[in-house]
């Protein structure tokens, strides 16, 4: 079951009221006291109005994140439990983020939906973490699962044509031609990317930045991979940044980048 919290604002930054700003990161089930550190660093964040954390543990670790946040000023938050396997923790700075019904079955924890307004334009924030590949006698079942059980859900995220929708989070595939190539991923994983295409998503980064190479996390060996992405169905024109902060990785705060979004809002036509 979602758990929703709703914060007083007596700390709270204030909120854009003029763009969506979305920022992602995957905490690397961080220790209490490194959960701290994060929700300092994010709260000093000007682009983190809306947060979305992966890779939230269920123990005193995710705990200290969700206290820390609320003392950092996020005034709503939406923490699935779940049963002990990571997840996905949405926290916003406006008050009145409301959850929404989880788009899957499968491990509905890591795929959490939540609505909320920024000056007046209806956004559904969407926080995703596909499971890892998975343990020799679990090799992809879990991710696999998961996996298509978003891949189906997708279009039924884009009902409602005028209300902002944005996917965050730790997908654990690369794009297709993902610079270095990696040759452990299958066709099934690529698809899995092509699969926000095909619902009528667009990849925010790559749109920003149709040239860049540059990556979210780094192997043992050293190599690079994008794993940490950012979809939205808005104009594109409205996507005034999309970027990696990799102080993150630099400062120990995770073994991930961040990830920024920004998406203009339209000005609300006066009533008359």
């Amino acid at each position: 079951m979602t758990q929703q919290l709703l914060f007083p604002a007596e700390q709270a930054a204030e909120p854009s009221t003029t763009e969506l700003r979305v920022l992602t990161l995957n905490v690397q089930h961080a220790s209490p006291a490194r959960s701290r550190r994060q929700a300092a660093w994010l709260a000093e964040q000007a682009h983190a109005d809306v947060v979305v954390l992966t890779e939230v543990g269920a123990g005193p670790g995710g705990d200290a994140l969700e206290e820390e946040l609320r003392n950092m000023g996020y005034r709503s938050m939406v923490a699935p439990s779940s049963n002990g396997d990571y997840r996905t923790v949405l926290a916003a700075r406006a008050e009145g983020m409301t959850a929404a019904p989880a788009p899957v079955e499968v491990l509905p924890h890591r795929f959490p939906l939540a609505h909320l307004a920024v000056s007046g334009q209806q956004v559904a924030v969407a926080g995703l973490y596909v499971p890892s590949r998975g343990p020799k006698e679990r090799r992809n079942e879990d991710k696999r699962k998961f996996q298509a059980a978003v891949a189906s859900a997708l279009p039924g995220l884009l009902t409602q044509p005028d209300r902002l929708l944005v996917v965050l989070g730790d997908l654990n595939v690369v794009e297709p031609g993902h610079q270095p190539h990696h040759p452990v991923f299958g066709p099934w994983e690529y698809d899995f990317y092509r699969a926000f295409a095909e619902a009528g998503l667009t990849d925010a980064y790559r749109t920003a930045n149709p040239d860049a190479v540059e990556h979210s996390w780094y192997g043992r060996g050293g190599n690079g991979y994008r794993f940490d992405h950012a979809f939205t169905k808005t104009n594109t024109e409205r996507i005034t940044a999309c970027a990696y902060l990799h102080e993150t990785r630099a400062n120990g705060l995770s073994d991930h980048s961040a990830l920024v979004l920004r998406i203009t809002i339209p000005a609300t036509e006066p009533s008359q």
